[in-house]
């Protein structure tokens, strides 16, 4: 009894070493930058004597900081459009990784799978300064590809950084192109930790494919299904910023479709320097996102405890 003690005290302390870089990195880049947060309400003026000497001598001004994201004209707009390009991207995204992955775990030939699941995983890498070049290389109002077809079949040119209802689409297809392949990674990972002997059981009982996937794959996908979603819910008030920013090339006549939460409140700094000011975003963005995570979570258990995160 007394050697079991002793090797489950030495397992623990192997498991907990193992734990431990993970552990120190969330300590030193999550958890204790957590206290920086009090500059969102304050007016925070740099001090020669450091950073703490900076926070300490700033100035208390309560909720001012705030009323930047709340009071101003543009509060509605990239309140809105943050919300709803993220939902768009959480819907597409989520069916379109799937259907995506349950097509590449289908593939008879894996070299040509692992070709395929390698070239949509590219765009992933690829940093967003490049993705906007490459995008205005289609959208160049003089020399784009995009132009060049429609002048090929004797229609007009479009200045395409001018023309506000065609970004909403474009930006869905951008975000899809550079995301679909990594989260479909993770959905196939998940399909290839299945069982085969289900698929095997379901073909001696007669089961076609679209039968295997409906009654076998999806149910044993929506776990992490559901638990990506979740997380992707947690971010819903956060915009990737290069997209946003690089892709339309900060054009100011597309600001009403293009302009979220995190490009104003960068316009915002680069004008006013007022650091609290985005830390009052930044803050904001967080705790929805906290709320929304638990909120969502609550109700996945009241449904299916085993889908929920905790």
């Amino acid at each position: 009894m007394i050697g079991g003690f002793i090797r489950n005290i030495i397992k623990d302390k192997v498991m907990l070493l193992m734990v431990l870089p993970g552990a120190l990195w969330f300590l030193f880049f999550s958890y204790l930058p957590m206290v920086g947060t009090v500059i969102a309400f304050k007016e925070y003026r740099y001090s020669r004597e450091g950073f703490w000497a900076s926070i300490i001598h700033s100035k208390w001004v309560g909720w001012d900081n705030f009323k930047f994201l709340f009071t101003t004209n543009d509060a509605y707009i990239i309140t809105r459009n943050t919300l709803l390009y993220n939902a768009v991207f959480i819907l597409l995204g989520l069916v379109l990784s799937v259907v995506m992955a349950i097509v590449l775990a289908e593939i008879a030939n894996k070299k040509l799978a692992k070709v395929y699941q390698t070239g949509m995983f590219l765009p992933y890498f690829l940093s967003w300064v490049v993705v906007g070049y490459f995008a205005f290389s289609f959208l160049s109002s003089e020399s784009g590809v995009l132009n060049q077809i429609l002048s090929y079949f004797g229609a007009e040119p479009i200045n395409w950084y001018s023309e506000k209802k065609y970004w909403p689409v474009i930006l869905v297809l951008v975000y899809l192109w550079k995301a679909l392949g990594y989260n479909s990674v993770v959905y196939l990972a998940a399909i290839m930790g299945i069982d085969k002997s289900l698929y095997e059981a379901a073909m001696i009982d007669g089961a076609g494919k679209f039968q295997q996937i409906k009654n076998i794959t999806l149910p044993l996908l929506s776990p992490i299904i559901t638990i990506m979603t979740l997380l992707a819910i947690g971010k819903i008030f956060y915009a990737d910023f290069g997209l946003f920013y690089q892709v339309p090339r900060n054009s100011g006549t597309l600001y009403s479709v293009t302009n979220v939460i995190d490009t104003y409140v960068y316009q915002g700094l680069k004008s006013t320097g007022e650091i609290g000011m985005s830390t009052a975003a930044g803050l904001y963005q967080s705790v929805v996102g906290f709320v929304l995570v638990i909120t969502s979570n609550y109700i996945v258990r009241k449904f299916n405890k085993d889908s929920a995160l905790f």
